[in-house]
């Protein structure tokens, strides 16, 4: 009886033993978890969800250029608002000082994304330079780029105003900062948001009710 009471208590020893090297894996392996907090949140896949996550906030803004063609904008205050928000499009208007004018309206397509701009007069309608934009040509997780269209190219000839068919837009999320800009031979242009510090929601844009 005393021998076999001797090979219990070895191979009860070993138990424990082995025990204790599993219980010591698992509490390493929690504490390379982070100590069973939650996992970080994936990051956005594109500029799309990025934008998605600031729907509902208004963000105060800049026109960063020395082009006398952008004058009248430099001394105006700018509010982008991310209004409203689906699985497919994002509207955001953008105001510059009290002209409520401007909708940025981001689609959803089969091989991408779609920028057009919505432009209002004060009663509502139209403007004559409205719908305007272009199907993305560039998106990662940070921006995309949208060449103009046919039907804007069409519409900025038929405008009197055919160097604009050779735009291309672009939005980009980079260092807490948003910014909106166009591109062609010989003209840049950009718009810069800041995203750490969300302001008051402007009114709706023209043409629209809060």
């Amino acid at each position: 009886m005393s021998g076999t009471s001797g090979k219990m208590s070895g191979v009860s020893g070993k138990l424990t033993l082995a025990g204790i090297a599993v219980a010591t894996s698992t509490v390493l392996a929690a504490c390379s978890m982070g100590g069973g907090q939650e996992p970080e949140a994936a990051a956005p896949a594109d500029l799309f969800e990025a934008l998605t996550a600031y729907c509902g906030q208004a963000f105060a803004g800049r026109v960063d250029s020395e082009d006398p063609r952008d004058a009248d904008w430099v001394g105006q205050t700018l509010v982008m608002h991310v209004r409203e928000c689906s699985d497919d499009e994002i509207r955001i208007p953008l105001h510059v000082g009290e002209d409520r004018s401007r909708t940025w309206v981001v689609t959803r397509t089969e091989d991408g994304y779609r920028l057009k701009h919505d432009h209002r007069h004060e009663d509502g309608s139209e403007d004559v330079l409205t719908q305007y934009g272009g199907d993305s040509s560039v998106v990662t997780a940070s921006r995309i780029e949208f060449p103009a269209d046919e039907f804007s190219r069409d519409l900025f000839v038929r405008e009197g105003i055919p160097d604009s068919a050779q735009n291309t837009w672009m939005m980009e999320i980079e260092g807490g900062s948003f910014t909106y800009g166009l591109d062609r031979p010989g003209r840049t242009f950009r718009a810069v948001f800041d995203l750490s510090t969300p302001v008051e929601a402007p009114p709706a844009p023209w043409g629209f009710e809060d």
